[in-house]
């Protein structure tokens, strides 16, 4: 990058969410057992995403077994134990991949400027990039279960920004939360709302094409 692109970019790093902007899981398998199990499709991740049983687990805290479980405690005034455990281990396994569009920005991105995944996530991240073959596409990761520390907690922004080696205001962040996004821009941060891969391709777009 020139000096003139280097003083016309408007940040110098770029903060990005995992799940819902780079990986998306396929809850088909899920929503059958639960149509099988005669509650509503979503009610898994409805109980399971609940902060009081989904909080320990990203901040590593209970192992994978230990959230099954409690996942199947909270379902068991809705179904049999034996359906509660089969649904949250259903969606402790549910397939998942990565959106290859978003990928394809992303190692642009790593190209020019540091790179940092910003992720409530569990102890099994590294295992799962991987898995997806993206083991190597950001310059540094940053995981709830890992620093102890979960969105939007100001405190995982703050590390973040000091592992890209930029102040608060010269980053990007990048998250399909709405809550996450504010959390970041209060802290100075450019933030963009995630939605789909064009607003990622918009925000990009001063990058020079590799």
């Amino acid at each position: 990058m020139t000096p003139s692109e280097l003083m016309s970019r408007p940040f110098d790093a770029v903060l990005c969410d995992l799940d819902n902007v780079i990986r998306f899981y396929d809850m088909a398998p899920l929503a059958e057992l639960e149509r099988a199990a005669g509650v509503a499709e979503g009610t898994t991740a409805t109980v399971a995403y609940d902060p009081g049983i989904d909080l320990p687990y990203l901040l590593g805290e209970i192992t994978k077994r230990e959230w099954v479980d409690s996942i199947a405690s909270a379902l068991s005034d809705r179904v049999p134990q034996t359906h509660a455990r089969e649904l949250g281990s259903a969606l402790a396994e549910a397939p998942f991949r990565a959106d290859g569009r978003v990928v394809t920005l992303l190692r642009r991105v790593r190209g020019h400027m540091p790179l940092v995944l910003v992720t409530n996530a569990t102890l099994e991240l590294e295992r799962d990039l991987e898995s997806m073959g993206l083991s190597d596409l950001a310059t540094h990761i940053v995981s709830s279960a890992r620093v102890g520390v979960a969105k939007p907690d100001p405190a995982i922004y703050e590390i973040a920004a000091d592992r890209a080696g930029v102040a608060a205001h010269q980053c990007l962040f990048v998250d399909d939360q709405l809550e996450n996004v504010e959390a970041a821009t209060t802290l100075g941060m450019t933030g963009v709302h995630y939605h789909e891969p064009a607003d990622l391709q918009k925000v990009l777009g001063f990058l020079p094409d590799d």
